[in-house]
Formats: C-alpha cells, structure tokens, sequence
C-alpha cells in the first residue's frame, strides 16, 4: 500500500488520518485492515474453496479493502496470496488428499491417454491414408485446377495484352490526331495572322495607292473630263454648223439638180415626141450614134498592147492586116448584134433610108 499523493482528496484523508503517526504505525493500520477485510472473507467461504481457489479469495479481500483505505487516502497496490496453513494438519490432509487424487487421475488418464493414443493412433493412419489418398486426389484436382486456372490466365493475359496493345495503339492514334489537331491549329493562326498581315499591307497600298494613284488619276481624270466637255462642245458646234451648212447646200443642190432634172425631163419629152415622130429613123440615129462608141471600146485594148505575137498556120493574110482584119470582121457582126438586142435591122434601115 502507499498514500496517494496525486490525488487532493486522498491526501488530505491521509493528512486527517496519519497526521502525527510514524511509517511503522501507518503499515500496522493498513495491516490491520487488510486482515480484519481477510477474516470477513474467509467467514464467507469454505476451507476448501479458500485452498483450491486462491486468486477468487485474494480478489474479493482486494476489493473491499481497496474502498476502505482509499478513504483513509491509501491505494492498495497488489495483494497476493503466498500461502495457506494451519495448525491442525487440515489442509495438508486436504493437499495429500489432492495429491492422491491427482495421482489417480494422473493413472487414469494415463491408461486412458494409452488407449486414446492406441486409437488414435489407427484413426491417425486410416486418416493418413485417407489423408495420403485424398491428397493425391487433392493435388490431381489442384494439378488440374492449376492448369485450368493457368490456362485462363494465359488467356486473360493474352486478350489483357491484346487489350493494351489496342489501347496503346489507341491512344498513339489519338495522340497523332491531337498533334494533328494542334498542327492545323498552329497553321490556321500563322495563315490568320498571315491573313492580317496581308490585310493591313492591302489598306497600307491602298492608302499608297489613294494618295499616288487615284487622287492624281482623279484630279487628272477631271481635268480630262473638263477638256473633254469642252471638246465635245467645240465639234458639237462645229458639228451643228457643218449639218447646217450641208443642208443648205443640199437644199441648193437640190434644187439646182430638180432644176436640171426637169430641163432633162423636157428635152427626153422632146426626144420622145421627136423619136415618136421619127419611130425607125431615130432609133437608127441613136444606133449609129452608138456604133462608133462600140468601136472605140472593142479596140481600145489593143491601144494598152505593147506587142502583139500572132501565129499563122499558113493560109490566109498574117500581119497587121491579119489583126486589122479580126477588128473589121468584129465590126461586121454588130448589125447582127444591134439587131437581136433591138430587133431593128441596120442595113435594111439605112437602104430605106
């Protein structure tokens, strides 16, 4: 036992209690307690249940005086049994009877334990037969399982690395296609910002070209215009003058060639009235007054030869009197002529005439 000095109430208990008092007397206290609590428990028990069972007789004396002395602020710590006697012989008789019976259990138990193991010694060779039996069944069962199971895994381990031969190939595919992707990307904004870049160098010519250009060719542009307009408007009036101009000579012409036409028109009235007059006397006057027009017309080519080559073949005239003959012999056909384009007979005419 020993005071709780952790513990205030305990403490000052302990203070109350042993204040004043030696060790010496403080261990006599607690001794006297321990045994006052130890003879109350052995009242309540037998002999024979304090010998054969100690540990319940040291629990229930630890108990009550534990709650005894803590309030007196001691703490049991342990409280053991060492030994149990008296001064009778009683419980050595009991030990020596204890001890005899044991022994005789001891024989028992062990002609039993003979016989149980002579038993079970058979059962434990039948069993290990049927053990050895069962497991070579066992193993043949576990060989096949083994090799079932293997199987499957071989299987499994092949449509797994199928799987990830896929899924591999899989994700290059994706990854080459998200390369692609970032590529084009990459591509549209270079071409986008090539794109801007155009654009503005387009507004930069532009502007270049407004302000050398089109403003220039504009103002060059009006210039012209105005020119023009003003060009326009001189041959407009030149144009206007000279209509003008040309139809007052056309009607001048006009009216000197209606002025001549009718002089015309009167004189062919008086050729007709004198043709009418005259019938087969004028139409021969206007006959020969044609033929030498005709003559002069069928020899006019040969006044443009420079040579003339003539091929004979012996008969006849050659020559100039052969040439001077073809055109006298043209000449004499005219009549012929005049006379189927007319119906007036030339020299039937000129011998009535």
């Amino acid at each position: 036992v020993k005071v709780n000095g952790a513990n205030q109430e305990m403490l000052a208990a302990a203070c109350e209690q042993f204040l004043g008092k030696t060790v010496a007397e403080i261990r006599d206290v607690a001794k006297e307690t321990l045994e006052g609590h130890q003879r109350a428990i052995m009242g309540n028990m037998t002999v024979e249940e304090i010998y054969q069972d100690r540990k319940k007789f040291s629990k229930a004396v630890f108990e009550v005086a534990s709650s005894d002395l803590v309030n007196m602020g001691i703490s049991v710590v342990s409280y053991t049994l060492k030994d149990i006697k008296d001064d009778e012989g009683y419980l050595e008789s009991l030990g020596l009877a204890r001890t005899a019976q044991v022994k005789r259990d001891a024989r028992i138990g062990e002609a039993e334990a003979r016989r149980d193991a002579g038993i079970r010694e058979a059962e434990a060779e039948q069993k290990r037969v049927a053990g050895r039996l069962l497991n070579d069944v066992e193993i043949a069962k576990a060989k096949r399982d083994f090799e079932l199971q293997n199987a499957g895994y071989e299987k499994e381990v092949q449509a797994r690395k199928a799987e990830s031969e896929m899924a591999y190939e899989l994700q290059a595919a994706k990854t080459r296609q998200k390369i692609k992707e970032e590529e084009m990307q990459i591509a549209v904004l270079e071409r986008t910002q090539q794109i801007q870049v155009e654009e503005l160098e387009n507004v930069r010519q532009e502007r270049h070209l407004d302000a050398t250009v089109r403003k220039p060719a504009e103002a060059e542009r009006f210039r012209l215009e105005r020119l023009a307009e003003a060009e326009r408007m001189r041959l407009t009036a030149e144009a206007e003058a000279e209509a003008e101009s040309i139809r007052l000579k056309g009607l001048a012409e006009a009216e000197a060639m209606e002025a001549v036409a009718k002089a015309e028109a009167e004189q062919m009235m008086k050729k007709a009235e004198a043709w009418q007059a005259y019938k087969g006397a004028a139409k021969l006057d206007m006959v020969l007054e044609a033929l030498p027009k005709i003559a002069a017309e069928v020899s006019a080519p040969l006044s443009e030869c420079g040579r003339v080559t003539m091929v004979s073949t012996g008969d006849g005239e050659i020559g100039i009197s052969k040439l001077t003959g073809e055109v006298l012999t043209l000449m004499a056909r005219l009549p012929q002529v005049v006379q189927s384009m007319t119906g007036i007979d030339v020299g039937k005419a000129m011998q009535t005439t």
